[in-house]
């Protein structure tokens, strides 16, 4: 099992498998990009090699370095159609070495990424069987089916809102997004969840998050921060120096 960076979603499912197929699913603004760069910032920064199938070419690396990827343990693959995308995760699950494949058709057309044959699925599961490597599918909708060893899925909550302006002046500036919050459901499991330790999610015992919803631990919240937020309070800092 592999610790995703963010307590609410390792509390949840113990982590992600290897050797397996996980599928996160939602719309647009669920949070999916989050989850991806809150994993590949994990695993980089515990010098694993990550390779990303970007299907629709809608990346943004400066914005995942900000986040703590490192992107020179990252394989970028930019494509402009499915038939790309999938062409690129075979090459990839087929050579193996990387601790994580994340094959990104969430900027597809949904109506395209259904048209993929269950077989393709299938085929992906079985090469990465037996090995070290984290597969994940990220896409609007599941479409792997059974194929998935452990499915989530994920919606926008609510976002949360900070006025700028100082207390007892007139409200002239605008409001600026603070954060989102998103909710994160279990789907599908076909294994025995259990707890990472600490050295896996690098929070202690006490920082553990239990899930926000009584829905027998098949849910929970997490949140988001903008990036430009840590963007700003890095310049703030350097200025000061």
């Amino acid at each position: 099992m592999v610790a995703s960076g963010i307590p609410e979603i390792d509390h949840l499912t113990g982590g992600l498998p290897r050797g397996c197929l996980t599928e996160i699913s939602g719309p647009i603004g669920s949070g999916r990009t989050s989850l991806l760069i809150s994993l590949l910032s994990a695993l980089t920064k515990r010098e694993e090699s990550c390779a990303l199938v970007d299907g629709r070419d809608s990346f943004d690396p400066c914005g995942a370095q900000e986040a703590g990827v490192a992107l020179g343990r990252l394989l970028l693959v930019r494509c402009n159609n499915i038939e790309q995308a999938l062409r690129a995760a075979d090459l990839l699950l087929h050579g193996g070495g990387f601790g994580l494949v994340a094959l990104d058709l969430s900027d597809l057309p949904i109506a395209s990424v259904r048209r993929v044959p269950l077989n393709v699925w299938f085929r992906f599961r079985r090469m990465v069987e037996n090995t070290p490597t984290v597969f994940v599918l990220l896409e609007q909708e599941s479409c792997a089916k059974t194929c998935a060893s452990l499915v989530l899925r994920l919606e926008m909550k609510m976002a949360q809102w900070r006025s700028i302006h100082k207390s007892g002046e007139e409200n002239t500036q605008p409001t600026l997004l603070s954060g989102l919050q998103f909710n994160a459901e279990v789907m599908r499991c076909r294994f025995e969840r259990r707890k990472l330790d600490d050295e896996q999610t690098g929070v202690s015992a006490a920082g553990d998050s239990a899930p926000s919803d009584s829905s027998e631990g098949t849910r929970c919240t997490f949140e988001s921060k903008p990036g430009w937020t840590e963007l700003t309070k890095k310049r703030k800092k350097n200025s000061e120096v």
